[in-house]
Protein backbone atom coordinates (compact mmCIF):
# COMPACT_ATOMS: atom_id res chain seq x y z
CA UNK A 1 0.00 0.00 0.00
CA UNK A 2 1.21 3.60 -0.65
CA UNK A 3 -0.18 6.89 0.60
CA UNK A 4 -2.20 9.11 -1.04
CA UNK A 5 -2.33 12.23 0.75
CA UNK A 6 -2.10 15.09 -1.90
CA UNK A 7 -1.76 18.74 -1.60
CA UNK A 8 -5.53 20.18 -3.23
CA UNK A 9 -4.33 23.60 -2.17
CA UNK A 10 -4.26 23.11 1.06
CA UNK A 11 -1.80 25.03 3.57
CA UNK A 12 1.83 22.56 4.13
CA UNK A 13 1.42 22.35 8.43
CA UNK A 14 -2.44 21.11 7.48
CA UNK A 15 -1.24 18.21 4.80
CA UNK A 16 1.07 17.35 7.50
CA UNK A 17 -1.18 16.95 10.29
CA UNK A 18 -3.33 15.12 7.75
CA UNK A 19 -1.05 12.70 7.13
CA UNK A 20 0.26 12.04 10.72
CA UNK A 21 -3.09 11.88 12.26
CA UNK A 22 -4.55 10.10 9.43
CA UNK A 23 -2.63 8.17 6.82
CA UNK A 24 -4.36 6.46 4.16
CA UNK A 25 -3.88 3.23 2.09
CA UNK A 26 -4.06 3.42 -2.02
CA UNK A 27 -4.69 0.05 -3.22
CA UNK A 28 -2.66 -0.49 -5.92
CA UNK A 29 -4.54 0.11 -9.48
CA UNK A 30 -3.67 -3.75 -10.15
CA UNK A 31 -5.01 -4.67 -6.90
CA UNK A 32 -8.18 -2.65 -7.46
CA UNK A 33 -8.88 -4.21 -11.36
CA UNK A 34 -8.62 -7.79 -9.59
CA UNK A 35 -10.81 -7.13 -6.65
CA UNK A 36 -13.56 -5.06 -8.85
CA UNK A 37 -13.30 -5.74 -12.54
CA UNK A 38 -17.03 -7.05 -13.83
CA UNK A 39 -18.13 -7.24 -10.31
CA UNK A 40 -21.53 -5.07 -8.94
CA UNK A 41 -20.59 -2.65 -6.63
CA UNK A 42 -23.72 -0.49 -5.03
CA UNK A 43 -22.56 2.44 -4.16
CA UNK A 44 -25.49 4.90 -1.78
CA UNK A 45 -25.00 8.32 -1.78
CA UNK A 46 -22.84 8.40 -4.89
CA UNK A 47 -23.66 11.76 -6.39
CA UNK A 48 -21.25 14.02 -4.37
CA UNK A 49 -18.14 13.77 -1.88
CA UNK A 50 -17.10 10.08 -0.46
CA UNK A 51 -19.61 8.74 -2.49
CA UNK A 52 -18.97 10.40 -6.17
CA UNK A 53 -14.88 9.77 -6.09
CA UNK A 54 -15.60 6.34 -4.63
CA UNK A 55 -17.77 5.35 -7.54
CA UNK A 56 -15.29 7.32 -10.01
CA UNK A 57 -12.50 5.16 -9.08
CA UNK A 58 -14.28 1.55 -8.67
CA UNK A 59 -15.57 2.42 -12.65
CA UNK A 60 -12.16 2.94 -13.69
CA UNK A 61 -11.01 -0.28 -12.16
CA UNK A 62 -13.85 -1.99 -14.17
CA UNK A 63 -16.19 -2.49 -11.31
CA UNK A 64 -19.73 -1.89 -12.66
CA UNK A 65 -21.15 0.66 -10.30
CA UNK A 66 -24.71 1.03 -9.13
CA UNK A 67 -25.29 5.09 -7.96
CA UNK A 68 -28.09 5.71 -5.75
CA UNK A 69 -28.78 9.36 -4.09
CA UNK A 70 -31.57 11.55 -3.87
CA UNK A 71 -30.57 13.57 -6.63
CA UNK A 72 -31.50 12.66 -9.87
CA UNK A 73 -29.84 14.91 -12.32
CA UNK A 74 -26.49 15.13 -10.62
CA UNK A 75 -26.22 11.13 -10.27
CA UNK A 76 -26.66 11.15 -14.37
CA UNK A 77 -24.09 13.44 -14.20
CA UNK A 78 -21.46 11.22 -12.56
CA UNK A 79 -23.34 8.00 -14.51
CA UNK A 80 -21.99 10.35 -17.76
CA UNK A 81 -18.85 11.10 -16.56
CA UNK A 82 -18.04 7.55 -15.97
CA UNK A 83 -19.44 6.33 -19.66
CA UNK A 84 -16.93 9.18 -21.11
CA UNK A 85 -14.06 6.97 -19.31
CA UNK A 86 -15.68 3.54 -20.87
CA UNK A 87 -16.82 2.85 -17.48
CA UNK A 88 -20.33 0.99 -16.53
CA UNK A 89 -22.47 2.85 -14.09
CA UNK A 90 -26.39 2.73 -13.71
CA UNK A 91 -28.38 5.60 -11.80
CA UNK A 92 -31.37 4.21 -9.10
CA UNK A 93 -32.83 7.59 -7.49
CA UNK A 94 -34.03 6.65 -4.16
CA UNK A 95 -34.79 8.26 -0.68
CA UNK A 96 -33.51 6.15 1.46
CA UNK A 97 -36.11 7.45 4.60
CA UNK A 98 -38.85 6.07 2.49
CA UNK A 99 -38.83 2.34 3.35
CA UNK A 100 -41.16 0.87 0.81
CA UNK A 101 -39.21 2.71 -1.65
CA UNK A 102 -35.94 1.13 -0.61
CA UNK A 103 -37.33 -2.21 -0.53
CA UNK A 104 -38.28 -2.06 -4.01
CA UNK A 105 -34.90 -0.78 -5.14
CA UNK A 106 -33.11 -4.10 -3.62
CA UNK A 107 -35.62 -5.76 -5.39
CA UNK A 108 -35.05 -3.93 -8.70
CA UNK A 109 -31.25 -4.20 -8.32
CA UNK A 110 -31.60 -8.18 -7.73
CA UNK A 111 -34.07 -8.40 -11.14
CA UNK A 112 -31.71 -5.96 -12.92
CA UNK A 113 -28.24 -7.25 -12.74
CA UNK A 114 -29.38 -10.88 -10.63
CA UNK A 115 -27.07 -9.76 -7.58
CA UNK A 116 -24.78 -7.22 -6.11
CA UNK A 117 -21.24 -8.14 -4.89
CA UNK A 118 -20.05 -5.19 -3.28
CA UNK A 119 -22.90 -3.07 -1.07
CA UNK A 120 -21.28 0.41 -0.21
CA UNK A 121 -23.54 2.10 2.61
CA UNK A 122 -21.90 5.89 2.17
CA UNK A 123 -24.96 8.13 2.13
CA UNK A 124 -25.60 9.94 5.63
CA UNK A 125 -27.23 12.38 7.24
CA UNK A 126 -25.04 14.66 10.00
CA UNK A 127 -26.31 17.00 12.01
CA UNK A 128 -24.85 19.03 15.16
CA UNK A 129 -27.13 21.34 17.43
CA UNK A 130 -27.16 21.18 21.57
CA UNK A 131 -30.26 19.47 23.20
CA UNK A 132 -31.51 22.42 24.42
CA UNK A 133 -32.11 23.73 20.90
CA UNK A 134 -33.97 20.32 19.82
CA UNK A 135 -36.48 20.35 22.37
CA UNK A 136 -39.08 20.59 19.74
CA UNK A 137 -37.12 19.12 16.77
CA UNK A 138 -37.59 15.40 17.36
CA UNK A 139 -37.77 15.26 13.79
CA UNK A 140 -34.14 16.20 13.57
CA UNK A 141 -33.98 12.38 15.75
CA UNK A 142 -36.11 10.37 13.04
CA UNK A 143 -34.38 11.86 9.90
CA UNK A 144 -31.09 11.23 11.16
CA UNK A 145 -32.47 7.41 12.11
CA UNK A 146 -33.97 6.77 9.36
CA UNK A 147 -30.86 8.03 6.95
CA UNK A 148 -28.06 6.46 8.94
CA UNK A 149 -30.02 3.36 10.75
CA UNK A 150 -33.38 2.07 9.02
CA UNK A 151 -32.49 2.65 5.48
CA UNK A 152 -29.45 0.92 5.06
CA UNK A 153 -31.26 -1.85 7.36
CA UNK A 154 -34.34 -2.11 5.30
CA UNK A 155 -31.94 -2.21 1.92
CA UNK A 156 -29.85 -5.03 2.94
CA UNK A 157 -32.45 -7.11 4.52
CA UNK A 158 -33.72 -7.21 0.60
CA UNK A 159 -30.36 -7.67 -0.35
CA UNK A 160 -28.66 -10.35 2.09
CA UNK A 161 -30.86 -13.39 1.28
CA UNK A 162 -28.95 -13.42 -2.28
CA UNK A 163 -25.62 -12.85 -1.22
CA UNK A 164 -25.90 -15.81 1.40
CA UNK A 165 -27.29 -18.14 -1.12
CA UNK A 166 -24.42 -17.09 -3.32
CA UNK A 167 -21.98 -17.63 -0.43
CA UNK A 168 -20.74 -14.42 -1.42
CA UNK A 169 -20.24 -10.74 -0.79
CA UNK A 170 -18.87 -7.92 0.76
CA UNK A 171 -20.76 -4.91 3.15
CA UNK A 172 -18.37 -1.96 3.96
CA UNK A 173 -20.12 0.91 5.92
CA UNK A 174 -18.70 4.31 5.96
CA UNK A 175 -19.43 5.22 10.07
CA UNK A 176 -17.57 7.60 11.67
CA UNK A 177 -14.26 8.46 14.05
CA UNK A 178 -17.27 9.78 16.64
CA UNK A 179 -17.57 6.09 17.98
CA UNK A 180 -14.42 5.94 19.10
CA UNK A 181 -14.60 8.76 20.94
CA UNK A 182 -15.50 9.96 24.08
CA UNK A 183 -19.12 11.12 23.43
CA UNK A 184 -18.88 14.60 21.94
CA UNK A 185 -21.57 17.40 22.62
CA UNK A 186 -24.34 18.75 20.45
CA UNK A 187 -24.00 14.97 17.84
CA UNK A 188 -26.78 12.81 19.86
CA UNK A 189 -28.60 12.59 16.84
CA UNK A 190 -25.79 11.83 14.55
CA UNK A 191 -23.57 9.57 17.01
CA UNK A 192 -27.01 7.53 17.81
CA UNK A 193 -28.03 6.70 14.35
CA UNK A 194 -24.23 6.02 13.54
CA UNK A 195 -24.18 3.68 16.30
CA UNK A 196 -27.19 1.88 15.67
CA UNK A 197 -26.30 1.00 12.15
CA UNK A 198 -22.56 -0.06 13.25
CA UNK A 199 -23.82 -2.11 15.81
CA UNK A 200 -26.48 -3.83 13.50
CA UNK A 201 -23.79 -4.62 11.46
CA UNK A 202 -21.33 -5.84 13.80
CA UNK A 203 -23.95 -8.27 14.66
CA UNK A 204 -25.13 -9.38 11.56
CA UNK A 205 -21.39 -9.93 10.58
CA UNK A 206 -21.30 -13.03 13.07
CA UNK A 207 -24.11 -14.27 11.59
CA UNK A 208 -23.63 -13.96 8.27
CA UNK A 209 -19.83 -14.97 8.46
CA UNK A 210 -20.76 -18.74 7.87
CA UNK A 211 -21.98 -17.91 4.42
CA UNK A 212 -18.50 -16.32 3.36
CA UNK A 213 -20.33 -12.78 3.75
CA UNK A 214 -17.42 -10.53 5.02
CA UNK A 215 -17.68 -6.68 6.14
CA UNK A 216 -15.60 -3.60 6.94
CA UNK A 217 -16.91 -0.92 9.22
CA UNK A 218 -14.99 2.33 8.56
CA UNK A 219 -14.85 4.68 11.19
CA UNK A 220 -14.19 7.76 9.15
CA UNK A 221 -12.03 11.12 10.27
CA UNK A 222 -13.38 14.28 9.14
CA UNK A 223 -13.67 14.72 5.16
CA UNK A 224 -14.14 17.80 3.64
CA UNK A 225 -16.75 17.74 2.22
CA UNK A 226 -20.64 19.32 1.39
CA UNK A 227 -22.03 17.59 4.37
CA UNK A 228 -19.70 18.75 6.82
CA UNK A 229 -19.23 21.87 5.19
CA UNK A 230 -21.89 23.32 7.25
CA UNK A 231 -19.83 22.73 10.82
CA UNK A 232 -17.40 24.68 12.24
CA UNK A 233 -14.54 22.44 12.38
CA UNK A 234 -12.10 25.17 12.98
CA UNK A 235 -8.85 24.44 11.76
CA UNK A 236 -9.35 20.94 11.95
CA UNK A 237 -7.63 18.70 9.85
CA UNK A 238 -9.53 16.50 7.72
CA UNK A 239 -9.28 14.38 4.55
CA UNK A 240 -10.58 15.34 1.27
CA UNK A 241 -12.88 13.39 -0.82
CA UNK A 242 -10.62 12.02 -2.89
CA UNK A 243 -8.31 10.73 0.12
CA UNK A 244 -11.61 9.32 1.90
CA UNK A 245 -12.25 7.31 -1.50
CA UNK A 246 -8.73 5.79 -1.39
CA UNK A 247 -9.69 4.19 2.26
CA UNK A 248 -12.96 2.98 0.62
CA UNK A 249 -11.39 1.02 -2.11
CA UNK A 250 -8.32 0.02 0.41
CA UNK A 251 -11.36 -1.59 2.30
CA UNK A 252 -12.81 -3.24 -0.92
CA UNK A 253 -9.69 -4.95 -1.79
CA UNK A 254 -8.38 -5.77 1.61
CA UNK A 255 -11.40 -6.45 3.50
CA UNK A 256 -10.60 -6.10 7.21
CA UNK A 257 -13.01 -6.29 9.58
CA UNK A 258 -12.16 -2.23 10.45
CA UNK A 259 -10.11 0.71 9.18
CA UNK A 260 -9.86 3.71 12.13
CA UNK A 261 -7.62 6.11 13.12
CA UNK A 262 -4.23 5.06 14.31
CA UNK A 263 -4.62 6.63 17.55
CA UNK A 264 -8.60 6.35 18.07
CA UNK A 265 -8.00 2.57 19.93
CA UNK A 266 -5.90 4.18 22.75
CA UNK A 267 -8.77 7.06 23.13
CA UNK A 268 -11.64 4.59 23.19
CA UNK A 269 -9.29 2.46 25.81
CA UNK A 270 -8.74 5.38 28.00
CA UNK A 271 -12.22 6.90 27.62
CA UNK A 272 -13.50 3.62 28.71
CA UNK A 273 -11.58 3.44 31.48
CA UNK A 274 -11.91 6.60 32.97
CA UNK A 275 -15.70 7.58 31.29
CA UNK A 276 -16.15 10.04 34.40
CA UNK A 277 -13.34 12.47 33.91
CA UNK A 278 -13.81 11.84 30.30
CA UNK A 279 -17.73 13.40 30.43
CA UNK A 280 -16.45 15.74 32.62
CA UNK A 281 -13.81 16.62 30.66
CA UNK A 282 -16.23 17.15 27.41
CA UNK A 283 -18.85 19.30 29.33
CA UNK A 284 -16.00 21.62 30.35
CA UNK A 285 -14.85 21.68 26.81
CA UNK A 286 -18.80 22.42 25.56
CA UNK A 287 -19.53 25.15 28.20
CA UNK A 288 -16.36 27.26 26.84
Amino acid sequence: MTDSSSGNGRPLAERVATRLLYPTSRPRDAALRDAVSGRVVLVTGASHGIGRATVLKLAAAGAIVLLVARSLEELEAVAAEIASTGGVAHVYCADLTDMEATDRLGRELLEQHGHVDVVINNAGKSIRRAIDRSYDRFHDFTRTMDVNYLGPVRLLLTLLPSMRERREGHIVNISTWGLRMPPAPGWSAYAASKGAFDLWLRTVATEIASDNITTTSVYMPLVHTRMSAPTNFGNMPGLTAQEAADVVCHAVVAKPVEISPWWSGPVQAWSDITRGPAQRLMARTFRR
